[in-house]
């Protein structure tokens, strides 16, 4: 297993500039579950309480409770005797995270009010997956990918909806560890964003939400061949 020994708790250090004298074991979880979310400590990491409580100058007490926050989520596993691990996903899990992702984002673009601004912001997200793309970092493109279905979600308004796509897209991350060629899964979805949100501005919420409807029947196919 890998120990996230220099380069990510180096990230982590810096992250211990966003925390204050009063940290709670939230902000803590909430710097973890970035840094997962991002790519920086995939699936089957071990988190060593010693080097991540000195890199985000927390004590061991707060850090307990953010791992056990996170594990609530299904985003670490404590294993006895052995410590605390970045969980790895089965092919179930990818089935189940799909159906809530039906769910949430198609509900959610039910609910879109689309304005001038969301629509500039969706653009420059889908552009920096394209510049990411353009300098081949697919770790960068799969993090813009998270972001851009975020940000559809968050035009329903919803706070909670908000909140809860941040814990999924979080599992989601742990998924694309799966793919043994990146560019070739997430390329493709680069220009389908795009499609998706021309048809969020052309045509409006309802046609968008079809072709996320099979967006996702595809990503979830593509996901769970990868585990035969």
């Amino acid at each position: 297993m890998a120990d996230p020994t220099g380069g990510p708790v180096e990230l982590l250090a810096a992250d211990r500039l966003q925390l204050d004298r009063v940290s709670t074991a939230e902000r803590v979880a909430d710097v973890l579950r970035t840094r997962i979310t991002v790519g920086d400590l995939p699936p089957g990491t071990r988190l060593s309480e010693e080097a991540i409580g000195a890199a985000l100058g927390v004590s061991r007490n707060t850090l307990r409770e953010a791992f056990r926050l996170l594990t609530h989520e299904r985003l670490l596993v404590h294993e006895l005797n052995r410590g605390v691990f970045v969980r790895t996903l089965t092919r179930d899990d990818v089935t189940d995270l799909y159906r809530l992702r039906k769910v949430v984002e198609c509900g959610a673009l039910r609910y879109a009010v689309v304005t001038d601004d969301e629509l500039r912001r969706l653009h420059q997200v889908v552009d920096e997956a394209v510049a990411a793309a353009d300098r081949a970092d697919w770790v960068a493109v799969g993090t813009h990918n998270l972001r851009f279905h975020q940000a559809l979600c968050a035009l329903a308004g919803s706070p909670r909806v908000v909140d809860m796509m941040r814990g999924i897209l979080a599992e989601l991350r742990l998924v694309f560890h799966v793919m043994g060629d990146p560019k070739r899964f997430h390329e493709p979805y680069i220009k389908r964003n795009r499609e998706i949100l021309d048809a969020l501005a052309e045509h409006g919420p309802e046609r968008a939400e079809r072709m996320l409807v099979e967006y996702l029947d595809d990503a979830e196919r593509q996901l769970t061949q990868a585990y035969l």
